[in-house]
């Protein structure tokens, strides 16, 4: 699967993938990370990417002519590339939609900075708008990365093990049980008994019970959900109480 990284900071970006799980898979040929800077597609005698607001505001604006360009660029290269904008006005994005980008052969996000992009360039090339949070970032860069991890994780081979991915949160509508390691016992605090046991089943029900109170405390509207999925019985038999 391939990432093209759309963006005026390529060095913000690039140290994500030195290390770790995604450094591995791309060493392995399973992603291929490309970088595309607007600033290369200026037609401006300085590679200008940036003017003042229409209408008035404070800070500039990212304009249409750079990033208009270098999407053109790409979409002549890839016509089928899935392209996403990063703005905190848009759609949160979701683990559901993290499992279906993984399904795609290429998905590019274009990074805003200033006070963000053009509309008219959204409105013209964005495949999707996601936003990762209520909250304002310096720019598209991270939000991008977020974005580009969750969505790798799910691509087939990225993970050592793929059986990972059932027991995570967000899979079903509760947060994920507390997981332990080794020592039993850590100065004098100890991993739950049951789970010691060997019992699988006793363990899966103590997981979930864990994972009902983790979620009640910190996402009672997740918890709420949950509830109304079971009394409907549409939970796997293996999560029914």
């Amino acid at each position: 699967m391939k990432f093209t990284f759309v963006t005026l900071f390529q060095n913000i970006v690039e140290g994500y993938f030195q290390d770790s799980i995604l450094k591995r898979a791309i060493k392995k040929d399973i992603l291929q990370i490309e970088y595309l800077n607007p600033r290369d597609f200026s037609d401006s005698k300085h590679n200008k990417v940036d003017d003042t607001a229409v209408g008035g505001g404070a800070g500039m604006v990212m304009n249409p002519q750079p990033l208009c360009a270098a999407l053109n660029a790409l979409k002549s290269i890839d016509e089928d590339v899935h392209i996403i904008f990063l703005t905190p006005v848009a759609k949160p994005f979701k683990q559901r939609d993290a499992k279906r980008l993984a399904k795609k052969s290429h998905v590019a996000f274009v990074s805003g900075r200033y006070e963000g992009i053009d509309e008219r360039v959204i409105e013209k090339y964005a495949d999707e708008v996601f936003s990762i949070g209520d909250y304002i970032l310096t720019g598209g860069e991270l939000a991008s990365l977020v974005i580009c991890d969750s969505v790798s994780r799910n691509v087939n081979g990225v993970l050592g093990n793929s059986d990972s991915l059932s027991v995570e949160s967000f899979e079903t509508s509760l947060l994920e049980a507390p997981s332990f390691s080794k020592p039993k016992d850590y100065e004098g605090n100890c991993v739950p008994s049951e789970y010691l046991k060997g019992n699988h089943s006793r363990i899966r029900s103590l997981k979930l019970v864990l994972s009902e109170y983790k979620t009640k405390f910190f996402r009672p509207e997740q918890f709420i959900k949950y509830n109304c999925t079971s009394a409907m019985g549409f939970l796997p038999k293996e999560t029914k109480r």
